[in-house]
């Protein structure tokens, strides 16, 4: 079972790294399903994703309940907006504008009802 998940893993950080290039494919969702995956496939694949440079940090404040910062909340719900009215002005077919806007208000209801968002204490100078 270990070695399905891992492989599922695997995928899942594919998807995600080609979500960075391909607007309607989401990287973070892909992310999360990678970290779920190797937790439960391999101890050292969810540490490597837990302490990579560019999004471990996001990672681990999710998994420990933390949610996400602000600023990461209004780019995803903006650039998620513009992609689903990018698809929508170039195609005409009223059952794909349901679907995609089921799935944005979906999304934007999970992200800002549902998903905590992370609060960094204050900076003390000294």
């Amino acid at each position: 079972m270990k070695l399905f998940y891992n492989i599922a893993g695997a995928i899942a950080i594919v998807l995600a790294l080609l979500g960075i290039f391909l607007p309607l494919l989401p990287t973070t969702p892909f992310l999360l399903l990678a970290s779920a995956c190797f937790a439960r496939g391999s101890k050292r694949l969810h540490h490597w994703l837990l302490t990579h440079p560019v999004f471990g940090e996001y990672l681990r404040n999710f998994e420990a309940g933390r949610g996400i910062p602000l600023a990461a909340k209004v780019v995803a719900t903006v650039l998620l907006w513009i992609s689903l009215a990018g698809t929508m002005l170039r195609y005409d077919n009223m059952a794909l504008y349901a679907a995609l806007l089921a799935t944005g208000v979906g999304v934007s209801t999970y992200l800002w009802c549902f998903l905590p968002t992370l609060r960094r204490p204050p900076r003390r100078d000294t």
